[in-house]
């Protein structure tokens, strides 16, 4: 059964609908992998075995795409009603979400278990995965090192082979900084993409998008099919595709114009390995026939960082004024980490003409990187600056 950690979710699929094994058996051999590995990564903070078991031996379970499939949630965003979610905070040690997301919905009619929910920063500020409240999530490809965040706990799980992919988050980074920390695949679909329903119309005005991370770049796709498209009352969603996400994976493509940069935009150093990385990928992209040259998009590097600040500290704020009116009480000091606290100041000092502002101006940044992209269809950059970090850094 160890075997099965190293199949994707449509392999893991494909074995049920040819009962070669069944959904339990996928189930106990994740829950086995969990109780092994679990204790050295600090991954999964809470399990939901029995939830899991009931689901896989029910015979009514949902004919999906990844029928019987392990899955995780992170303990941050989609919510799973009747069970715990803190997202990574103190403040919320006791919150139990009474109404599934419209996610989880979706997840599950594709067929999903839920095994257990991952790891957090909390309210997914860091990228780097060591709350307080559960303690620091390790690399599995090094256990002093960090795994990224805010979707780090997610990221380690599906590289230790626990299970074959993850619920993830991100808004400045929270899927594609641990999916380059752990090496799995990490894709944040643009905005509105999936539905934030019922809980939110949108978040930081666009920059929190919902999908996962994932062993295969096909789990992605066939995901990204199976959660896909508004829920009613959704304020706006993104253009329809032409077609399933997953066909495109089998499809080869035109030549693409492929642009690259290894710089960092604020000057300070790229780490050697990170820069390679991105020149292996421009060489493999040119030796496949695509056109590839360095560029970037002529975008002013103090001005998107100052629309950052304003938009993260705002939304921070906003995300806890709407749970203490949600738990019926405000935060104070004791209840959060010191930088969140600071950040939650910050966003209530500034005022509703600095947020609009600010929401111009990244406005006005889209635009100039969409014009970038009617002459390239990819641009490639380090993810990150450096390798992953030592814990604690």
């Amino acid at each position: 059964m160890d075997d099965l950690a190293w199949i994707d979710g449509l392999g893991q699929a494909a074995l049920v609908r040819s009962r070669e094994v069944r959904p339990i058996d996928l189930v106990e051999a994740a829950i086995g992998r969990i109780e092994q590995v679990n204790p050295s990564l600090n991954a999964v903070v809470t399990s939901l075995y029995d939830l899991a078991r009931a689901a896989a031996e029910r015979p009514d379970l949902p004919d999906g795409p990844f029928t019987g499939v392990p899955f995780l949630l992170k303990d941050l965003g989609a919510a799973l009603a009747g069970v715990r979610q803190t997202s990574g905070s103190r403040f919320l040690v006791d919150h139990v979400p009474s109404v599934d997301a419209e996610l989880v919905v979706r997840l599950r009619n594709a067929g999903v278990l839920f095994v257990g929910m991952t790891n957090a920063p909390e309210f997914g500020i860091l990228g780097t995965t060591e709350p307080d409240l559960f303690g620091p999530t390790r690399n599995p490809w090094d256990l002093d090192r960090s795994v990224g965040g805010s979707s780090g706990g997610s990221a380690a799980a599906v590289a230790a082979g626990l299970v074959p992919m993850a619920h993830a988050n991100d808004g400045g980074g929270s899927i594609r900084i641990p999916a380059s920390c752990c090496g799995v695949f990490g894709l944040k679909p643009t905005r509105a993409r999936n539905s934030l329903a019922p809980s939110a119309g949108d978040l930081m005005s666009g920059l929190v998008a919902e999908h996962a991370v994932t062993r295969s770049v096909r789990d992605s796709a066939a995901l990204l099919d199976a959660t896909a498209g508004p829920a009613v009352g959704d304020p706006y969603w993104a253009p329809p595709v032409a077609g399933p996400f997953l066909a495109e994976v089998e499809r080869e493509p035109e030549p693409l114009r492929v642009a690259f940069s290894t710089a960092s935009p604020f000057g300070g150093p790229v780490h050697a390995d990170c820069v390679r990385a991105v020149e292996d990928a421009a060489a493999l992209c040119a030796d496949l026939g695509h056109r590839v040259e360095e560029a970037a998009p002529d975008v002013d590097p103090e001005r998107m960082a100052g629309v950052f600040d304003v938009l993260w500290t705002v939304g921070i704020a906003t995300e806890l004024a709407a749970w203490a009116r949600a738990i019926g009480r405000d935060p104070g000091q004791a209840d959060v980490e010191p930088l969140t606290w600071a950040m939650y100041r910050a966003g209530r000092a500034r005022s509703g003409v600095d947020y609009l502002l600010s929401v111009e101006d990244m406005q006005r940044i889209t635009r100039r990187v969409a014009r970038f992209h009617l002459t390239y269809d990819v641009w490639l950059t380090p993810t990150v600056s450096t390798p992953p970090p030592p814990l604690g850094y």
